[in-house]
């Protein structure tokens, strides 16, 4: 896809004149990622905002004793690193690819001098950072009160939303993710993870294939949340 054409589906760049879409694409520049390739660190300066061309990254928090938690996951069309370009402080997380992808990056100077032009996309971005801290809540909500077979099944249903295929009857999840990072989305161990899923292999719910879930009856998983 190219950049005019994938900004054009952004919604904080849906105002924008064909004009103002081709000045904005001709500063992106592209990068491409290794799986497992940082694009930034906690710390870094934010110096860019990010536009996923292709691929997925997990935005993640580390602790001190190497231990993370994914936050959340951008793939295709979606942005992110706009926090640190407002606000003028250093990352707040972590961005690693988990698979070869390509992002656009629209620098910090280029970014702020859309958005003094544009405030439709500045409501647009206050609602989108909202729906962020909103989902961090549920993120720590979830933690606090949900058992981890809970937070498994209701992880795999947020990623069959924004990641799955339906094929017949099953929802593939189109990731290739492992358990540890399946356990960093929901707080919990390898091992643990790996003892869910044999469980709900063994409740015919989901079967594995080549490191990719397909979810075979997702009412039944629904009902594992609560």
């Amino acid at each position: 896809m190219q950049p005019h054409e994938l900004i054009k589906k952004i919604p904080i760049f849906k105002t924008l004149s064909d004009s103002d879409l081709n000045r904005l694409s001709d500063s992106l520049r592209l990068k491409p990622l290794k799986q497992g390739q940082a694009l930034f660190w906690k710390g870094d300066e934010g110096t860019a905002l990010y536009i996923v061309k292709k691929g997925t990254i997990k935005i993640v928090l580390p602790s001190a004793e190497g231990e993370e938690i994914i936050v959340t996951m951008f793939s295709e069309g979606d942005f992110f690193g706009e926090m640190a370009l407002l606000d003028g402080e250093p990352r707040s997380a972590d961005a690693v690819a988990i698979e070869p992808s390509e992002v656009f990056i629209l620098s910090r100077a280029d970014f702020l001098s859309f958005l003094q032009s544009n405030l439709n996309a500045i409501k647009s971005i206050l609602s989108l950072l909202s729906k962020r801290l909103r989902k961090t809540d549920d993120l720590l909500e979830d933690t606090c009160f949900l058992n981890i077979s809970a937070r498994l099944s209701k992880k795999l249903i947020e990623l069959a939303k924004s990641h799955g295929q339906q094929k017949n009857n099953k929802i593939l999840i189109d990731l290739s993710l492992t358990q540890k990072e399946l356990g960093d989305m929901v707080g919990a161990t390898r091992e643990s993870i790996n003892k869910e899923l044999k469980s709900l292999r063994k409740q015919g719910l989901i079967i594995i294939e080549e490191s990719r879930i397909q979810i075979l009856d997702i009412s039944r998983l629904k009902s594992r949340i609560y």
